[in-house]
């Protein structure tokens, strides 16, 4: 099974900010292959399955707040007997330009809590990702309030063209591997 783990928080009031941009995309996701989420409260986690491509798949949300992200995506791992080779995490990204998208198959956390957390709690750095641009704030601008906050009304127009490229992204791992994704899309 291929499994797609977007990040946020859980909550109307996290729904539109830069955070929440992972949950957001496996969103536009689900709604192109016409998949449903349902609680899965063994996986603390929102989850829409089906097949795409002939392949059997699941989007992720975790409900755990994105610090403890790790907890449901082990939680899944092991309810699912989901392998990581399988798994793509999308999340937000400080340090990629707003707008674009950058595949990696492993690194570090880069500060991102997530993925310290799904770090912390599968034991490596290599997992396949795509890393969702939000720039960094200005100088001295407190990070935590930038992340939780809404995208500027002149980036909220763009971001619909980015979730389809994140989208676009997602589905040529179905065609290819996922370096030939990260060939095209990192470019």
């Amino acid at each position: 099974m291929k499994w797609f783990v977007g990040l946020g928080n859980p909550g109307a009031q996290y729904g539109k900010t830069r955070h929440n941009v992972g949950f957001m995309a496996v969103d536009r996701i689900a709604a192109q292959w016409g998949l449903s989420w349902k609680e899965n409260g063994k996986c603390k986690a929102l989850i829409a399955e089906g097949a795409v491509a002939g392949n059997k798949v699941a989007l992720v949300k975790p409900q755990t707040y994105m610090n403890l992200s790790g907890e449901s995506v082990r939680a899944f791992m092991n309810y699912y007997k989901a392998g990581l080779d399988d798994m793509i995490v999308l999340y937000d990204d400080l340090d990629t330009v707003f707008g674009q998208i950058r595949l990696r198959y492993q690194g570090s956390a880069g500060g991102h809590n997530g993925i310290k957390s799904i770090i912390a709690h599968t034991g490596t750095q290599t997992f396949n990702r795509i890393r969702i641009g939000i720039s960094r704030p200005a100088p001295g601008y407190d990070i935590a309030n930038y992340v939780l906050s809404d995208f500027r009304k002149e980036e909220a127009k763009e971001l619909p063209l980015i979730l389809e490229r994140t989208a676009d992204a997602v589905a040529a791992t179905f065609t290819g591997t996922f370096e030939q994704a990260m060939g095209k899309y990192n470019g």
